[in-house]
């Protein structure tokens, strides 16, 4: 065997001068060392290969040094053939992957409008105070669920309490005052009835002074009658005709009394109706010293105390309804022409990681961000900057994604609308 590699390398590498030779075999190189090491390790390695090396003969002895040079000249080859097919592996990998990515672009990702200017949002509720007063206990925990009518926050209700039992009494008074009217609008009408009889009976009056009166005038004429006697006459006749015209003026006195009383009457009435509604407000701003939440949701970011002195209108908290969250997706203008209402969305949320969610465009906004600015650009005059503009579209979420409670508003996502419909309906 040691024979077959002794003509291997001299067929690899001739043998050069004699002089060589010997300057080799006097001063033996570093390789040799290194290969003669190696020989001597190899028994401990393979003690089966031992005999065979043994039956060489003696002149072969130095074989093993001679073979150094083929021995490292093998290896790197080896190597070589490795790292080519290592990398023809990884230009098959990245053509297979362009080949994938191309197809996938051709038939999905062309179609695909994609941003990550995309927040979570909600209609968020601020509670805000009906009345003036100290709070005397808020009720829920910061962050805590409540429903439609819970009680959130209570405020001491001492001075509206008075006012609605002062506007009770001023009710009752006021009823009493009714009460007292009507009955005088009674007695006014028995008034009425007595000045008709007493009219009634003057007008008899007249006409029996009337015909005192005749008979007397027809006496005297005769001379039967003394002349006082028919001025007698002729004087009751007379205050006869004026009883008659006093108990007349009387009668339409009583009678427009009754009108009198009875215009107080609806006065009264009316003004019981302003008492009432001073009532209606007095409990109704009793009933505002219980502030209740007007919807579901998440009751955080309070920013009063108990004990605190609140002011009418004052902002108390906020109420987040997390089941009825959506998405504004700010897309430039410049991605807005395939993008519809009802189009199919994926989105991912960075605070829900691993998990893609499918929603629905909604709606498109009517205008640009820029133009519900407090103050709104104006180009008109200056140097100018061409920016592209981004317009927020409305993604609606799945009801049973939303009742999970995994999205709070102000997330930051990231939406990928299909547009493969419209192209679709284009074509």
């Amino acid at each position: 065997m040691a024979a077959g590699r002794d003509q291997t390398a001299r067929l690899i590498r001739p043998e050069a001068g004699a002089p060589d030779r010997a300057q080799a075999s006097s001063q033996p190189s570093a390789n040799d060392t290194r290969a003669e090491d190696r020989a001597a390790a190899r028994p401990a390695a393979a003690p089966a290969a031992e005999p065979r090396r043994d039956a060489a003969p003696a002149a072969e002895a130095p074989a093993p040094a001679r073979t150094a040079t083929p021995l490292s000249t093998v290896k790197p080859a080896k190597s070589g053939g490795r790292r080519r097919l290592v990398l023809m592996g990884i230009g098959a990998a990245i053509a297979l992957a362009a080949v994938g990515y191309g197809t996938y672009y051709v038939l999905v990702g062309r179609f695909i409008v994609t941003t990550d200017d995309a927040y979570v949002r909600a209609n968020n509720t601020t509670i805000g105070a009906r009345v003036a007063g100290h709070i005397a206990a808020i009720m829920p925990k910061d962050n805590t669920a409540v429903r439609a009518g819970d009680l959130l926050i209570k405020i001491d209700d001492g001075d509206y309490r008075i006012a609605a039992d002062s506007a009770r009494a001023k009710i009752a008074t006021q009823q009493a005052t009714i009460a007292r009217i009507a009955r005088q609008v009674d007695a006014q009408a028995s008034m009425v009835e007595q000045a008709r009889a007493q009219l009634e009976s003057m007008q008899a009056a007249v006409k029996r002074a009337q015909f005192d009166y005749d008979r007397q005038l027809q006496l005297s004429d005769k001379g039967f009658a003394s002349k006082a006697t028919f001025e007698q006459a002729q004087a009751t006749r007379d205050q006869s005709v004026a009883a008659v015209q006093s108990a007349q003026a009387a009668l339409e006195a009583a009678e427009r009394n009754i009108d009198v009383v009875k215009a107080q009457q609806i006065e009264a009435e009316r003004q019981l109706g302003e008492l009432k509604t001073s009532l209606d407000k007095a409990e109704r701003d009793l009933a505002f010293t219980e502030v209740r939440a007007p919807i579901d949701g998440v009751f955080s970011n309070r920013i009063v105390n108990a004990g605190d002195y609140i002011q009418v209108g004052q902002r108390l908290a906020n109420l987040v309804p997390l089941d009825e969250v959506f998405i504004d997706a700010n897309f430039k203008e410049t991605q807005l022409g395939r993008i519809r209402p009802g189009q199919k969305v994926r989105f991912t949320v960075d605070g829900v990681s691993g998990r893609e969610i499918e929603g629905t465009v909604e709606s498109l906004a009517p205008a640009a961000g820029q133009v519900f600015t407090l103050l709104p650009p104006d180009n008109a005059t200056g140097n100018f900057t061409k920016i592209v503009q981004r317009v927020p579209v409305r993604i609606r979420v799945p009801a049973a994604v939303a009742r999970e409670n995994l999205l709070r508003a102000g997330m930051s996502v990231v939406v990928h609308v299909d547009t493969r419909e419209t192209a679709e309906g284009a074509r």
